[in-house]
């Protein structure tokens, strides 16, 4: 597992966090069963920069929480023959972008009445769910997002 984290912003301090995020994709990738090795980036902005990232790709004119960018859908690949291919790839698929607003984060943790760090944990695992194919546009989709993030949550220690 390779991640990335890119601090763009200067609101939030990000001390003691990326422990939390790493171990939030950790666990996330473990209860979903990916055993490849993969690559996510995660970048820390603030309310600002994740409004406009909002607007351009979303059309919605204000902060958000988290943003996903998956960059591959996954499927099985079954090998012809059940031979190996001759040109095996050796690197970390890179499975997408997590962009976390920390001040909106900051904001949703004192509005909930828990920590930041459980706040930053649930909007990585979320986000990571999205780049593993999950979403919550209908309702049978929502609950099963929904159980899969309270399942990590509580293996993670960070339940409600």
């Amino acid at each position: 597992m390779n991640i990335l984290i890119d601090n763009r912003q200067t609101k939030v301090d990000i001390t003691g966090l990326l422990p939390v995020v790493e171990k939030a994709i950790k666990v996330t990738l473990e209860e979903e069963e990916v055993i490849d090795e993969v690559e996510v980036s995660v970048s820390f902005v603030d309310n600002e920069e994740i409004k406009k990232l909002n607007k351009y790709y979303r059309g919605i004119d204000s902060p958000t929480d988290v943003l996903s960018f998956p960059l591959m859908e996954f499927e099985e690949v079954e090998e012809e023959n059940g031979e190996e291919s001759e040109e095996e790839w050796k690197g970390a698929y890179p499975i997408g972008d997590i962009v976390i607003s920390l001040e909106k984060a900051k904001e949703q943790a004192e509005e909930y009445g828990h920590s930041f760090e459980r706040e930053v944990a649930y909007l990585t695992v979320h986000s990571m769910l999205h780049l593993l194919g999950y979403d919550h546009e209908k309702e049978e989709e929502k609950k099963v997002m929904r159980e899969k993030e309270e399942r990590i949550m509580e293996k993670l220690g960070l339940r409600r």
